[in-house]
This record gives structure tokens, sequence and C-alpha cells, in this order.
């Protein structure tokens, strides 16, 4: 199972632990944390279900390339971290 990680900073507002996750594409294995921890998809989802534009989400440390439809794909030893990411001047 891959392993998924939040960022430190939504643990602010919701649990966000990290957890092992089966799935063969990033939006799979985001979708089993969520499914166990609904509150999390809000921050990390928009209504549509891809990424919101300040979250960010690296696979072994490399950017997703498919933010809308999550289609990267993850292997079961792989490592997802999904943070926020910083904007402004």
């Amino acid at each position: 199972m891959a392993t998924v990680s939040f960022t430190s900073a939504l643990q602010r507002f919701l649990p966000a632990p990290p957890a092992e996750a089966e799935g063969g594409t990033v939006g799979a294995a985001l979708a089993a944390v969520f499914a166990s921890r609904p509150a999390l998809r809000g921050y990390v989802l928009d209504d549509q279900g891809a990424l919101r534009r300040h979250v960010a989400v690296y696979v072994n440390g490399q950017p997703v390339h498919d933010r809308i439809r999550l289609t990267d794909p993850v292997g079961t030893h792989d490592e997802i971290y999904v943070f926020q990411a910083l904007s402004g001047g």
C-alpha cells in the first residue's frame, strides 16, 4: 500500500495523520483515505474532484501531472505527500 501524508498545516483544522491506501492512481489512493476521513476531502479537492488551486500533491518527491483527474500512477511502496502550496507576494 502507498503511504499518504498530509501537511501539518491541515492538523490545525482536523486530524490528518499519515495513512496507508491502496489504489493504482493518486485519485484512487486519496479516495481510499477520504472514505475513512471524509472531512479531509473538502480541504484537498474542489467540487469537481480536482485538486484545489493551492494544494500540491507529490508522489515520491515528484509533482503530480494530472491535477484534474488525478490519474498519476501510484505503486504499493510509493509515498504521496499532500500539502498547501504557498502563494502571494
